[in-house]
């Protein structure tokens, strides 16, 4: 059986190069040298008892450019310099090994990169010559010359980089389907200028709050003086959008997927919180099969009776998605469907579980260039018995193409639901699928109603009421927060001030937990939480933070 190693290849031509072995050290550093714009790095051999690989690619003060993994099913990984806006010189790569017997592990491997030299190429001519016989090209008599001059000149733009001379840019994302005013929320803020303010995507370390400050004179100092042997582990998610936040019992929630500043897809796309002490653990590595593609716009929903949760749809930069993932949180193995039935690929939908089958609301789709992406009225039904899509019969008045809206259960009986986003409408209305009757109705509300908006978050808080926070109204993005009364039909304003910062993207869930910080207090029933992570505020600024809310006093102070 081959014997386990780490290898990395660095630029186009050059060798795989050996980093980490079966028996020497758990942990490796490489410089990687100015002229390489390629990092490969992949694994060979049994895995055995080792858990991952974490890789980090870290600028001169030593802080992440960009992260990753890898793990028994996922054994290569590959950056390059265009797409990491920070990756200049001074670049380094150190990648540590976990799992397996690290008993007998020697200390930390500082390696170069071994340079490629082809063998077949002639000694380079000294550049006096060089010049020389460049010069005499221009003259008429030096046929050898000429020729020796024009072989100088070819080997000269074989080692020149071809984007040398061009001006490094950050493409402009925009999620489809949606105008001019919503670009920023989408990367329009958080390319060359999303140093002031931004979070620079995995870099958190840690600490409950995940925004980073604008990047001035003390940000600049604070940098510096980061000890060159200093290494930012993740202990928490990086900040991000569009992600989901599933709850899968009472102790347990999981993060999937959501993109970061400059447009970059998370790359710990996966991380499962404990409320017991609202710690983080990461848990790419905790599932095995085959993971769902990092992205965005998707939902997570978990089925309490058969203990899965259910990955559907979203969107990754141009491509789109229609395909069911699952994990079975009892396992913990993941799976893929193939469906039967149509279902298009969708984005920014809601997903809702209702005796074990999933209902699919509108969202965006994509359409052929140079019309623009569109957005769905439709209702779209997945059984899981039956790995199949279908369209059910709904009659009444169902609401307007949409997407970025929100849904929820109510009573086992009723998906309300509220706002969302059709290129150039934002909406505030509300509607309700009566799932006895299979019947849409529109909601005639009362009291100051929520602004129209989407990408906002929503949670159940009782059998009568929800809450609606935060979201984007196509310029900025909000902060407010509402409940709603289904036996009212009424809207009340309600305080938050522990969520003044105004977000989109992000997710609130609802939990019982033993108290409001997560510990169960002897004697004393669980309470309902609210748990809020993550978001950004279109002003270039992503989150990573967790707040969380108790909601019994949030309803006693209606």
């Amino acid at each position: 059986m081959e014997e386990f190693g780490v290898f990395g290849v660095f630029g186009i031509n050059g060798p795989p190069q050996k980093l980490l072995s079966a028996h020497g050290s758990c942990r490796a550093s490489v410089a990687i040298p100015a002229s390489v714009h390629q990092v490969v790095l992949f694994s060979s051999g049994h895995w055995g008892e080792r858990i991952c690989v974490n890789a980090e690619l870290n600028d001169a003060d030593r802080f992440p450019i960009t992260i990753g993994k890898l793990t028994p099913y996922n054994k290569c990984l590959s950056w390059e310099q265009w797409e990491e806006e920070t990756w200049t010189n001074g670049v380094t790569l150190t990648i540590t090994l976990e799992g397996g017997d690290l008993s007998k592990a020697e200390p930390e491997r500082i390696l170069a990169v071994k340079e490629y030299t082809p063998k077949d190429i002639a000694d380079p001519l000294a550049p006096r010559e060089l010049n020389k016989r460049k010069r005499g090209r221009t003259s008429e008599d030096a046929d050898g010359d000429s020729k020796v001059a024009k072989t100088g000149e070819e080997e000269e733009e074989e080692n020149t980089c071809p984007n040398g001379a061009q001006e490094k840019t950050t493409p402009v994302g925009k999620v489809k389907g949606q105008g001019k005013s919503s670009k920023r929320l989408f990367g329009g803020r958080a390319g060359a200028s999303n140093v002031n303010g931004a979070d620079n995507g995995a870099d958190e370390s840690g600490g409950a709050v995940g925004r980073t400050p604008p990047q001035g004179p003390a940000r600049t100092k604070s940098r510096q003086a980061k000890a060159p042997t200093q290494t930012a582990l993740l202990i928490s998610p990086s900040a991000r959008w569009g992600q989901t936040l599933c709850p899968i019992d009472a102790q347990t929630a999981i993060l999937i997927g959501g993109q970061g500043a400059r447009m970059q897809f998370c790359k710990d796309p996966m991380w499962k919180l404990c409320t017991e002490d609202m710690s983080w653990m990461a848990a790419e590595t905790l599932a095995e099969g085959p993971t769902p593609e990092t992205r965005i716009g998707h939902t997570a929903t978990f089925d309490p009776d058969s203990k899965r949760i259910f990955v559907f749809g979203g969107s990754k930069n141009r491509k789109w998605f229609n395909d069911v993932h699952i994990l079975d949180t009892q396992t913990w193995r993941w799976s893929m469907v193939e469906a039967q039935g149509k279902v298009p690929p969708l984005a920014y939908h809601s997903c809702s579980m209702f005796r074990g089958e999933l209902f699919v609301l509108g969202g965006v789709f994509p359409r052929p260039n140079p019309e623009p992406d569109g957005c769905s009225d439709s209702l779209y039904i997945f059984d899981p018995q039956l790995s199949i899509w279908y369209q059910p019969i709904v009659t009444g008045d169902k609401p307007s193409p949409r997407s970025g809206h929100s849904a929820c259960v109510i009573q086992q009986r009723y998906i309300y639901v509220f706002g969302g986003w059709d290129t150039p409408v934002c909406y505030n209305d509300m509607y309700m699928l009566d799932l006895g009757l299979m019947e849409f109705s529109a909601v005639k509300t009362t009291g100051k109603a929520p602004s129209p908006r989407s990408w906002h978050g929503s949670a159940v808080l009782s059998d009568t009421k929800f809450l609606i926070h935060g979201g984007y109204n196509g310029n900025n993005a909000l902060s407010d927060a509402f409940i709603f009364d289904i036996e009212t039909h009424s809207w009340t304003e309600a305080a938050l001030p522990q969520l003044s910062v105004p977000r989109a993207g992000h997710s609130i869930i609802a939990m019982e937990t033993g108290s409001l910080h997560g510990f169960q207090e002897e004697g004393k029933s669980c309470r309902k939480t609210l748990l809020v992570f993550g978001g950004g505020d279109n002003e270039g600024n992503f989150y990573s933070d967790l707040t969380t809310v108790a909601v019994k006093e949030l309803l006693d102070a209606l």
